[in-house]
């Protein structure tokens, strides 16, 4: 069995803690290790090959750096040019799987899902395992304990409609959009509906066939992306040009809605798919008030709350049911009831141009990262800090200057011709036009203060020459691209 996991989604719904380039299931939400890390190690089974992991091509070294972390390597990092949805997703890793003369099982799981309850999910996945290895594309449902309207539906086929699947097993009767609170409430009462948990298990080839004969387009385009994609290690780089024609669809709509083999084992682990703020106060532990505090944080008379603090001390009096979530650069405060709304505010943030909703002040990169401490129409002031071992791009800038203060460790500075060794309070010019390049040769990380001045100061106005990360190089960075 070779786990899928897939890793594409923003989390807009978690702003302002969720950014595009930094989503939520790389962040620390319930518990110590990030999501996507939680969710790789609890498919630590016998039996369980390493993973395949789908994400976006701007999240390759976080995926890379979260994985080594907890000591795993993935058979494979799809790398997508940009998201069309799950169903071509999971196509370019069943069809990898099949190039490789193998037709495994495969457990396609999202990156950032809650369960509490590990030894629950293992004896579901040996009933789902049962009942693929006769043919059945699996779905994992969570029974439907409350009227929930942000998730999908099963409904459960009758008993004697199920006779012939694996004990543990039932045969999907029908699907079930997001209710609203009257129908869902329904549901809850009549029972034989879960909520559609977004987990799967199939056959490879299984998979491949009921998705050429519902959705032939997105079976060829995904054929000829992976045909065309360039292979980095373990990285697939997915040709762009051609994913860019595929059809953007969901494995339920594609296939699992469409299939007469679709059958759905009941999921009961204290399962969450952490998709709002007031799921996420579910799943963490509450105060005496019912409160889930994180930070530096003081409530009176307040109950039910969900607050985040960041960088400050945040107070609430008197208020229940609220969600306040406080970053460096954005304060989010929401009831509890509105919060599927949130992913509105992102919308509305994108079409002005924020730059709120794409990054954090802390942005991480391969080498190490930077943090944005100060800025003018003039000037821009960040702190750095470079990995041990680690450099930046040999590069260039038109339009800035840059001043180099080391505050901790060592720094070998490369400008123009000459390459020469800073240590702690030492400091460099880097004139504008200049080629020029850090690196950290030490043992422990390297901090510097780095002053920017100039006409523009974009982080477009760089010029690679040379990357050893692999980023585009001769003026194609993205505008995000810094170093």
């Amino acid at each position: 069995m070779i786990p899928v996991i897939l890793s594409g989604g923003s989390g807009s719904r978690l702003w302002p803690l969720s950014r595009k380039l930094y989503p939520k299931q790389f962040l620390a939400l319930a518990g110590e290790r990030t999501l996507f890390q939680q969710t790789v190690q609890r498919l630590g089974l016998e039996g369980m090959e390493p993973p395949i992991i789908v994400c976006n091509q701007e999240h390759r070294f976080i995926v890379s750096e979260q994985l080594g972390a907890i000591g795993v390597k993935a058979q494979a990092l799809l790398l997508e040019p940009f998201g069309r949805n799950t169903a071509p997703a999971v196509a370019i890793a069943a069809l990898k799987v099949l190039a490789e003369g193998r037709d495994e099982l495969l457990l396609v799981l999202p990156a950032d899902h809650v369960i509490v309850d590990e030894a629950a999910l293992h004896r579901a996945l040996e009933i789902a395992r049962a009942a693929a290895e006769e043919g059945e594309m699996v779905l994992f449902g969570i029974p439907a304990e409350r009227p929930e309207t942000g998730f999908g539906y099963i409904k459960a086929a009758p008993g004697n409609a199920s006779d012939s699947l694996i004990p543990g097993a039932c045969r999907v009767e029908a699907f079930v959009e997001k209710p609203d609170s009257v129908r869902a409430s329904e549901f809850v009462r009549s029972g034989g509906y879960y909520w559609n948990s977004g987990i799967f298990l199939f056959r490879a080839s299984r998979y491949l066939e009921e998705l050429r004969s519902h959705e032939p387009d997105i079976y060829d385009t995904c054929v000829l992306a992976l045909e065309r994609s360039k292979a980095e290690g373990e990285r697939v780089h997915i040709d762009p040009h051609i994913f860019e024609c595929c059809p953007d669809n969901s494995i339920d709509y594609a296939v699992l809605e469409k299939t007469q083999r679709a059958c759905v084992v009941p999921l009961t682990a204290g399962w969450s798919d952490v998709g709002s703020w007031s799921s996420l106060w579910q799943v963490n532990a509450k105060d005496a008030e019912g409160n889930v505090l994180k930070g530096d944080v003081l409530t009176q008379n307040s109950h039910n709350c969900y607050v985040h603090g960041n960088s400050k001390l945040v107070t609430l009096l008197g208020v229940d049911d609220m969600v306040v979530v406080e970053t460096r650069d954005a304060v989010m405060i929401a009831h509890k009831n509105c919060v599927q709304d949130v992913k509105n505010l992102v919308s509305a943030l994108d079409a002005q141009g924020r730059q709120e909703t794409q990054n954090h002040c802390m942005v991480y990169r391969p080498w190490g990262g930077y943090d944005s401490v100060d800025a003018g129409t003039r000037h821009q002031v960040k702190h750095i800090t470079v990995k041990p071992g680690a450099q930046l791009s040999l590069q260039m800038h038109h339009h800035r200057a840059e001043h180099w203060i080391v505050v901790s460790g060592t720094a070998r500075v490369t400008c123009d011709d000459k390459t020469f060794l800073l240590t702690e309070n030492q400091s460099t010019y880097i004139p504008i036009a200049s080629v020029h390049r850090l690196a950290n040769p030490g043992k422990i990380p390297l901090e510097i203060i780095e002053v920017q001045s100039g006409s523009y100061l974009g982080e477009d106005d760089i010029e690679r020459l040379e990357d050893v990360y692999g980023r585009n190089v001769h003026g194609d960075a993205a505008p995000q691209s810094y170093k």
